[in-house]
């Protein structure tokens, strides 16, 4: 704006100048023409040259003036005036000369030949004091039109780079609120179309997925804690099961030491017990290689088998294992049922299963197991007439080293039921529980029909 305004008073400056050198020169040569046709200048006509402000003088040889227009001072134009050099050079000449102490002038002097009189020269000339004054003008206005325009620009400027740059504001305001406990804060998109909103945008989606790495790391620390936990207090628990069975061990060795040679049949119960107690302790070390095998997910043997011939070993081993004290029976399905799982794996859950069933019951009790199969699930139920489990205690029957209350009998380490529970985890299923106390209990244990991956 600055330079074209500059431009275009330089540009105005020059037509003005240029225009008053063009009146000027035009008057010089119409009054010349006229008087070198030997016409006098008469008042009107001299009246019509002068109404744009335009002064005419015509001289003689000497300089003298013989005719002039009525606003022309009357004064010496300087040593060597324009007259004088046009009439030296004999052709017309154009200068600015200061006329009056106002402003200069431009002068144009045109020697003339008349037929007769003593002219000389014409001279005519015209004032820059109108050009100056307008010029005077147009720089006020531009000079003043400049000064608003850069203070409207350097406030625009302000206004723009602020509009611009609050959103920078808001991100940067947004962005100290996040910290590693709390990345669920984003920072506010205000146009996402352009350049500051599509950052935005990008540290947005970067946010979202430090803020799932974090949960995926915090919930890894916490399963992490959980296991560690879980492993402290199977150490903890095994190391106070392994006391008991061997302090009997210790305490027997003294009796056979002390009394071995004395009384035989107290040697021979030492014996018996410490046989007790050894078993004691290699069952609890199965079992806890057993869950550790699970924790550590060792691979399956998994092939399409009769899950009823498997309920019906099961079954069968327990049932010779009761002696008689207890009813065991097993109910055939209509067909076989066909799924894909471990054997070995599953024989051991049942039989846990079906174990924990005869033990919790009375003599002259009842247990009933049959396999079943429903919508892709197959499973296997047992049934007893036992002291059953109270409400309370249902929610923690399967976790490792928990045994039920004082009134029911008691036997084994408390994880016969975790490692059941961890076998059937392991092949895709479950295993559920219904009880009422004094009345029995009935666990029910599912799996997939088409196995784990499925």
């Amino acid at each position: 704006m600055l330079v074209s305004g500059f431009a275009i008073f330089f540009s105005l400056r020059a037509a003005l100048l240029s225009g008053v050198e063009k009146i000027a020169r035009d008057s010089a040569l119409a009054a010349a023409n006229t008087v070198d046709s030997g016409e006098a200048l008469h008042r009107d006509e001299m009246r019509r040259l002068s109404l744009q402000g335009v002064f005419v003088v015509v001289r003689d040889g000497d300089g003298t003036i013989l005719i002039r227009t009525g606003d022309l001072p009357d004064q010496d134009q300087g040593r060597d005036p324009v007259w004088r050099r046009a009439l030296q050079s004999e052709r017309p000449l154009g200068s600015t000369v200061q006329i009056t102490e106002d402003a200069p002038a431009y002068v144009y002097a045109v020697p003339v030949e008349p037929p007769h009189g003593k002219a000389r020269v014409v001279e005519a000339g015209q004032s820059y004091a109108v050009t100056e004054r307008a010029l005077e003008t147009f720089a006020t206005v531009l000079v003043g039109g400049a000064l608003s325009a850069f203070l409207l620009s350097i406030g625009g400027a302000y206004l723009l780079a602020r509009a611009a740059l609050s959103p920078v504001g808001a991100v940067v305001a947004s962005a100290r609120k996040i910290t590693e406990s709390d990345l669920s804060e984003r920072l506010p998109v205000a146009n996402p179309k352009d350049e500051i909103g599509n950052l935005t945008a990008t540290i947005n989606a970067l946010l979202s997925r430090l803020e799932e790495a974090f949960a995926r790391r915090e919930e890894a620390l916490s399963r992490l804690e959980e296991a560690l936990g879980r492993e402290r207090r199977l150490v903890a628990d095994a190391s106070h099961e392994l006391r008991t069975p061997l302090t009997n061990i210790e305490g027997y060795a003294e009796m056979l030491e002390e009394w071995a040679l004395k009384d035989p049949e107290i040697a021979l119960q030492s014996v018996e017990a410490i046989r007790e107690e050894s078993w004691r302790m290699r069952h609890l070390a199965e079992e806890l290689l057993a869950l550790a095998r699970g924790d550590e997910g060792a691979p399956l043997e998994l092939k399409p088998q009769d899950l009823g011939a498997v309920a019906q070993e099961a079954t069968r081993i327990a049932r010779d294992a009761a002696g008689g004290k207890v009813s065991v029976e097993y109910a055939l399905p209509e067909h076989k049922i066909i799924s894909i799982f471990d054997r070995g794996l599953l024989r051991q859950a049942l039989s846990i299963l079906v174990d924990n069933a005869i033990k919790y019951t009375p003599e002259g009790g009842e247990v009933r197991v049959w396999a079943h199969e429903s919508d892709g699930q197959v499973g296997v139920t047992v049934r007893d007439t036992g002291v059953g489990i109270p409400e309370e205690e249902l929610p923690r029957i399967f976790e490792r080293f928990y045994r039920a209350d004082e009134a029911r009998p008691r036997g084994g380490a408390g994880l016969g039921l975790a490692i059941a529970r961890q076998i059937a985890e392991t092949h895709g299923g479950t295993i559920e529980v219904r009880s009422t106390p004094g009345k029995g209990s009935t666990f029910i244990l599912q799996i997939p029909q088409d196995g784990p991956n499925h």
